[in-house]
């Protein structure tokens, strides 16, 4: 499958602004207020946010290899 450059960019976006900047901000606000499960909800969304990164980096190395 391949991806087009906006789509490529959104997703390194995503993975490495948006999702870091969120689940800080979660955990801050989770471990303030107490919100039950906070840390699972953290480990999820960093495992997620390393699964996409790495998608993005094996993508990044394939495109680099045919150019």
């Amino acid at each position: 499958m391949k991806l087009s450059n906006k789509t490529y960019d959104t997703l390194k976006w995503i993975a490495l602004v948006a999702l870091p900047a969120l689940t800080t901000f979660y955990g801050v606000v989770g471990a303030t207020c107490h919100i039950p499960y906070t840390q699972e909800v953290l480990t999820i969304a960093v495992a997620f946010d390393t699964m996409l990164g790495t998608m993005l980096g094996i993508s990044t190395s394939r495109y680099n290899k045919t150019e």
